[in-house]
């Protein structure tokens, strides 16, 4: 039998708070307190359950002492409601999944002595298939690192950097990675109406071959552009679309920019 996890406070439970929680209760979860002023219904039906739902700090039940504090809330809500959680934190593990906000600037609210992990997961951990990225900050103990490896891992496969600075390329690419891997579906859906295909054939189509080509990436030892070669038949179809797209000035040039400008953002919000 797993052993059981501490108990935990989850400050924010939206869609990616409500994937770790459930998550969390499938690896030995006993007891845990959300923070969340807008209860879905999912997470109502939680309540009662070893998970007692409040609205804010002031509400959290007088001697809960947890072992891990989780930060699940929007970045620009960080500076009002961290130092609400200073007290707990003094004895708590945190981690924060807030996209740009330094362990620096969490600590200077939460106290400059607390434990703290920045950790960036994407979507896909909705259905365990996410990946996070973490860095653990000044003070953390291997024991605490190896409870957050294992919090992390409830959701998908978990990678650690030794400077935090690269978290804001992690989530670049692979926080807001889903949403690129979205558009190209979208994109390509939209062309297939374009060249006369029915919607419904087309945005069947599209999702398939976007999550099949998915499913083969993972299932294969072979890397992406060795994938892209097999498909890829001398002088036929597929080499003259790639022609266009991996001109220089097309993709190649679009993803650079656009993982800078993401990269870039990420280091705007910290604080």
């Amino acid at each position: 039998m797993a052993e059981t996890l501490p108990p935990l406070l989850l400050v924010g439970c939206g869609k990616m708070g409500g994937a770790m929680l459930a998550g969390w209760r499938e690896q030995g979860l006993a007891s845990a307190v959300v923070v969340e002023p807008h209860v879905s219904e999912a997470l109502r039906v939680l309540a009662g359950q070893g998970v007692t739902v409040v609205p804010d700090a002031a509400s959290i039940p007088a001697g809960f002492s947890p072992g891990v504090i989780v930060f699940a809330i929007k970045p620009q809500e960080a500076p009002a409601a961290l130092p609400a959680y200073a007290a707990l934190a003094a004895g708590a593990l945190s981690i924060s999944i807030m996209a740009g906000r330094s362990v620096a600037s969490m600590q200077a609210a939460l106290g400059e002595g607390s434990a703290l992990i920045r950790a960036m997961p994407n979507t896909p951990a909705a259905i365990r298939q996410g990946f996070t990225v973490g860095f653990a900050g000044p003070g953390v103990t291997e024991a605490q690192r190896a409870l957050a490896d294992r919090l992390l891992a409830a959701i998908g496969e978990v990678a650690w950097v030794a400077e935090e600075d690269l978290i804001n390329p992690v989530t670049a690419v692979s926080g807001g990675g889903p949403a690129y891997v979205f558009l190209l579906t979208e994109l390509l859906e939209q062309a297939a109406i374009g060249e006369g295909l029915p919607p419904d054939l087309a945005r069947r189509m599209a999702r398939v071959t976007v999550s099949g080509s998915g499913a083969l990436l993972a299932a294969s030892s072979e890397d992406a552009a060795a994938l892209r070669r097999a498909v890829t038949s001398p002088k036929g179809t597929t080499e003259r679309a790639l022609a266009v797209l991996m001109a220089e000035e097309a993709w190649p040039d679009a993803i650079r920019r656009a993982m800078a400008a993401a990269t870039a953002r990420s280091r705007e919000l910290a604080g």
